[in-house]
């Protein structure tokens, strides 16, 4: 796994070790990145269910001005230390080590970009779309990644779908404030 393009261009990612964490793929990614390329430069990140932080490290590359990288798990927290530190991305970075429904609820926000990539199966993406509301700025969007089978409704919370993509068994929601 690599980083696209930016800053940190061709710089390869730790990712974690195991089956407990499930990568963006690079064809997913390299998709989403493409659609939201306008939406990055300046921008405050929320990458929640971070992983190994490769979409946070990603936007940060593409000159995002901040993001937040929160993950409960404290190797998970580690890896994306270890990725700040290899693409010098760690000044526009904040790592949490705490579970995302409890940052989402001691949060104030705002943030422009949120990444939402949580277990398949946790069924985690209404309630953070429903917590979220108030924590994205103004024409923010918000990244849900799911498996195909997941079903989200058109409007949620403050939230609209504004597109989706599908990639195989994946599909990407971009939701914006409802008009």
């Amino acid at each position: 796994m690599r980083v696209i393009t930016g800053t940190a261009r061709g710089c390869r990612l730790e990712t974690l070790e195991g089956l407990d964490t499930r990568p963006t793929s690079e064809r997913v990614k390299e998709g989403l990145f493409s659609a939201i390329s306008f939406e990055i430069e300046g921008r405050r990140v929320l990458d929640l269910f971070a992983g190994s932080g490769q979409m946070g490290v990603e936007a940060l590359s593409r000159g995002a001005r901040s993001c937040a990288f929160v993950d409960r798990s404290r190797q998970a927290v580690e890896v994306i230390r270890r990725n700040l530190k290899a693409t010098k991305l760690e000044a526009s970075a904040e790592v949490v080590c705490r579970d995302s429904m409890e940052y989402l609820a001691h949060t104030a926000g705002p943030f422009d970009l949120v990444f939402l990539d949580p277990p398949y199966a946790s069924e985690l993406l209404v309630p953070c779309l429903k917590q979220l509301g108030s924590k994205v700025a103004t024409g923010g969007t918000v990244v849900c990644e799911s498996d195909r089978e997941t079903q989200l409704p058109e409007t949620i919370g403050a939230f609209s779908l504004y597109r989706s993509y599908r990639y195989g068994r994946v599909i990407v929601r971009l939701y914006r404030e409802k008009e």
